[in-house]
């Protein structure tokens, strides 16, 4: 019996098909999951939203940590 069969060409290729196909399926999730990840837990510095400076200051002064004389020269200084 010779090693190529022409009866089993077709099954070589829906093989080869099968596994290209399956491999690309895995790709495609693994690049999903990495993303929703990514989205959902960002790196620190990155994608994380840093409050600018006057924000800091009005909950600052919002939780009374500051008084409304020091909020008012530091906001001042802010502006400068």
């Amino acid at each position: 019996m010779h090693w190529w069969n022409p009866e089993w060409q077709e099954w070589h290729w829906t093989m080869m098909l099968g596994m290209a196909l399956f491999w690309i399926a895995v790709l495609v999730v693994l690049v999903f999951a990495v993303r929703y990840l990514y989205l959902k837990y960002p790196p620190p510095g990155r994608g994380a939203q840093v409050d600018a400076p006057e924000d800091i200051l009005k909950r600052r002064y919002a939780q009374g940590d500051i008084e409304q004389e020091e909020y008012a020269r530091r906001l001042a200084d802010l502006r400068k």
